[in-house]
């Protein structure tokens, strides 16, 4: 699948199915080597951010906001080539999303109050300070206010 295909197909479906689809296609493109855990604090950032109101409305509007989530900067005619991740990440998309329907107090979370993630053998970002909240896999999570 090309990244532009999938990225024009959520911007024709209904909001859940878009939001399904940016998600998976997020977890896909940052996560797709990292275990399920990994994957669903991935996911996580994304539903927080949504949340907070700071980086859009839709999980659409966040990953895809200016060099926030790889979709952003990843060439759109990008192939996504692996259909076993692609499932896996799908899935991982679908149990994220519905933990998030539930009430705060009753959703699991993975990397409590983390807003941001880094793979920091890829990238050292100007936020990155301090200790991070977590490290699963390849990835390091933090709260930036």
């Amino acid at each position: 699948m090309k990244l532009a295909w999938l990225l024009w197909l959520a911007s024709i479906m209904p909001a859940h199915d878009a939001d399904r689809t940016c998600l998976a296609t997020m977890i896909y493109l940052e996560a797709r080597s990292e275990s399920q855990l990994g994957q669903s604090a991935v996911a996580e950032v994304a539903l927080r951010r949504r949340e907070s109101g700071r980086w859009g409305d839709s999980i659409c509007e966040v990953v895809n906001a200016p060099l926030q989530f790889a979709i952003s900067t990843t060439n759109k005619n990008y192939m996504l080539k692996n259909p076993q991740a692609w499932d896996r990440a799908w899935k991982v998309a679908d149990h994220a999303l519905q933990m998030w329907e539930l009430p705060s107090d009753q959703r699991r979370f993975v990397v409590p109050k983390a807003n941001h993630f880094v793979a920091e053998a890829k990238a050292s970002p100007s936020w990155m300070k301090g200790e991070p909240l977590a490290v699963i896999g390849a990835h390091s999570f933090y709260r930036v206010n």
